[in-house]
């Protein structure tokens, strides 16, 4: 990558002013041994929601699927080249319980998200089961990570999520690449936000904070927009989580302390069961008409465009 600040999606550096109209956060493919039988693993269902985003006016999608939960970035390369849709994928490692332990060990974390940044990621993932589907990724393409994804716990960060998120710091230190932090349930943000940018110096705008809707504390969420962090607004296809109906009071809330370029939208589809329900395009069909109604034109083209292009740029 040269010195301007370009958006690394899995075709190579782009531009960030053509990055586009862009699902923030989202997930294409992803395996946890914690969802048995929910995996998405479907490229061509994958396909068709791409598709269906983009005939709905979308054109990027950010994969936060990290390390070692069946990125399928073979997958991720064809598919943007099928469909003209830039995809960001992830290197990050999430929560402990979504790994065997001994998927874990001996990890040198720090110098495989640099390495996941800055080289084509290898076929077969140390810390993902050998199954046909990633030994298929040796005959193809193979893209690179643009962002670093990890994970905090419920209310608190345990000694994983410190180990994590001490790597990515220096990861991010390395190469610029910005970070997107998992909030369990919505919570931890303050936590999260003393440590990457307190104790381990990380600038508060190269932080995605994602899932803060999931615990409607508007005070927490002013203050987390307040550090100059991203807040990701994210998860109208998570069927049971209490994710839209203060969805709105809470962008009113942001907006009017003045962070609305500190917000983004994004799907977080996470299961097969939830795939399309309501899906990707949901944001742009409907969240996007009702944002220009209650806020105008301005503050869609900031959360779906000029704010995304912004936080995932880095030299």
């Amino acid at each position: 990558m040269s010195g301007k600040p370009a958006v690394r999606t899995v075709l190579g550096d782009l531009d960030p002013a053509e990055l586009g109209v862009c699902d923030a956060h989202d997930h294409l493919f992803m395996r946890s041994r914690l969802l048995p039988g929910q995996e998405l693993d479907d490229p061509a269902a994958a396909e068709a929601e791409l598709r269906a985003f983009a005939a709905a006016g979308g054109q990027a999608v950010v994969q936060w699927t990290p390390h070692g939960m069946g990125r399928r970035l073979r997958d991720l390369v064809v598919l943007s080249r099928t469909t003209g849709i830039h995809l960001v994928a992830a290197t990050g490692l999430h929560q402990t319980a979504h790994y065997a332990p001994e998927r874990l060990r001996d990890l040198d974390l720090a110098r495989l998200f640099v390495a996941e940044l800055t080289e084509p990621i290898a076929p077969i993932e140390p810390a993902e089961p050998a199954d046909p589907a990633d030994r298929a990724e040796a005959a193809g393409p193979l893209g690179r990570a643009g962002l670093i994804k990890v994970a905090g716990g419920y209310h608190g960060l345990d000694r994983h999520a410190r180990w994590t998120m001490t790597a990515a710091a220096e990861a991010h230190h390395a190469t610029g690449a910005p970070i997107a932090v998992h909030h369990e349930l919505g919570t931890s943000a303050l936590d999260v936000l003393d440590l990457l940018c307190g104790r381990l110096g990380v600038p508060p705008h190269r932080v995605i904070l994602g899932h803060l809707n999931r615990f409607p504390d508007l005070r927490l969420q002013r203050q987390a927009a307040e550090s100059g962090a991203y807040v990701a607004l994210d998860g109208p296809s998570r069927i049971n989580h209490a994710t839209d109906h203060h969805l709105f009071d809470t962008l009113a809330a942001l907006t009017e302390a003045g962070h609305a370029e500190r917000l983004l939208l994004g799907g977080d589809t996470t299961t097969s069961a939830a795939r399309g329900n309501p899906g990707m395009p949901y944001l742009l069909t409907a969240l996007r008409p009702r944002l220009v109604r209650e806020f105008g034109p301005e503050l869609p083209e900031l959360v779906f465009r000029a704010n995304p292009a912004r936080v995932l740029a880095f030299a």
